[in-house]
């Protein structure tokens, strides 16, 4: 069964492109990943987004192990970021990324990257990451 998620996609595109982080939350299997790979990127795309700046990470595969290295994983979306136009960084299960939060920060400081980042282990579903970004600017959207 396909559950649309309108809601949620809506909440997504009122925050998009405000200079945060968009974090989206929930338990494991509740529709992060469709909302985020399959909804809104087809939102994007839709809307004008050219595919190539749309640059989306599944970090919960092991044919993508080396992305989970943070000097690495940066500089992959950094070689992909090749003009100035607005760049969308999806990441999908950023938990398994070590030093997650040092990459988003960086990611924050680059003006024309706007970032979504879906997790669900414990860490993810406590409001104690709002420390992780050292005073810069997350949003939260949490699907049930």
């Amino acid at each position: 069964m396909l559950i649309k998620r309108d809601g949620y996609l809506n909440k997504l595109v009122e925050r998009q492109n405000n200079g945060m982080v968009k974090v989206i939350t929930g338990i494991r299997r509740c529709g992060k990943s469709f909302l985020l790979f399959k909804l809104y990127k087809e939102y994007l795309l839709n809307s004008g987004v050219n595919s190539d700046h749309i640059i989306e990470i599944a970090l919960d595969g092991i044919d993508i192990d080396e992305l989970r290295n943070p000097k690495v994983c940066y500089s992959y979306i950094k070689e992909r970021i090749t003009d100035d136009g607005l760049y969308y960084v999806l990441l999908d299960e950023v938990q398994f990324l070590d030093r997650f939060e040092e990459v988003l920060n960086s990611l924050l400081r680059i003006e024309n990257v706007d970032g979504y980042v879906t997790g669900s282990n414990s860490k993810f579903l406590s409001k104690d990451i709002i420390t992780e970004f050292r005073g810069e600017e997350t949003k939260y959207i949490y699907i049930r």
